[in-house]
């Protein structure tokens, strides 16, 4: 299995090529270089790995929920690159790549999503794999559902947002916290690796991003209401 990934999806810029296994990766924490970084590096890691582009089974993307720009960004790279090697693509959620960082075998993924709310997951993991429980949400972190039964493992940026209110939402259902964690193109690979096997791959022209926001940009109004639910 040869594969392609990106994730570009937070402030973090990261490529990652994976050949029968094992995984070679740049991860950058570079707001705004997204676009510059993530081809250049590409090249850079498939001439490490001695693979061709035309020897690529397939290209991996996170395909958010994530920053707007990073997530189209990723996207698009993703399809252009498999619409021009005629390669399928693999989808792999932002959140759950973000979720592979972490141990334990229920994990809550969030990802700070700006204007007072975070992107949220959760997931079992089963071995190797990770299956989502319920739909990712973008939600005000102190009005998140609280989880199921038992300790959960808590992941992302999203647990320090608004001055932590997720983590304090969540009190007691949390076994471990780590909010300096941000998704990682070498996990995209390997779930990308994963979902390929199972025949879950699917043609560029299909590939759609997940921003779970209907409107990208919020109002001006709207802006304000956010920073006054803030304090």
């Amino acid at each position: 299995m040869r594969l392609l990934a990106f994730e570009t999806a937070t402030e973090a810029c990261s490529v990652a090529v994976l050949v029968d296994g094992e995984v070679l990766e740049r991860f950058e924490i570079a707001p705004r270089r997204h676009a510059e970084l993530a081809l250049p590096w590409a090249d850079e890691l498939l001439a490490q790995a001695g693979v061709a582009k035309s020897q690529l089974d397939a290209v991996a993307v996170g395909r958010g929920p994530g920053a707007f720009t990073g997530v189209r960004l990723a996207v698009a790279l993703a399809q252009g690159i498999a619409l021009a090697l005629d390669r399928p693509v693999v989808a792999v959620s932002t959140l759950a790549a973000l979720a592979a960082r972490a141990d334990g075998e229920r994990v809550l993924a969030a990802i700070d999503a700006r204007m007072g709310e975070v992107y949220l997951g959760r997931f079992l993991r089963a071995g190797d794999e990770l299956q989502t429980t319920g739909a990712e949400t973008v939600v005000r972190p102190d009005l998140a559902d609280l989880p199921g039964t038992g300790l959960w493992a808590g992941v992302g940026t999203g647990f320090d947002a608004a001055d932590g209110a997720l983590r304090q939402r969540l009190g007691g259902a949390l076994s471990s916290v780590d909010a300096d964690a941000l998704p990682r193109a070498g996990d995209v690979a390997r779930l990308g690796a994963r979902a390929f096997a199972r025949g879950e791959a699917i043609a560029p022209d299909r590939l759609q991003p997940a921003y779970l926001r209907d409107n990208v940009a919020l109002t001006l109004a709207q802006q304000q209401a956010a920073r006054a639910a803030r304090g």
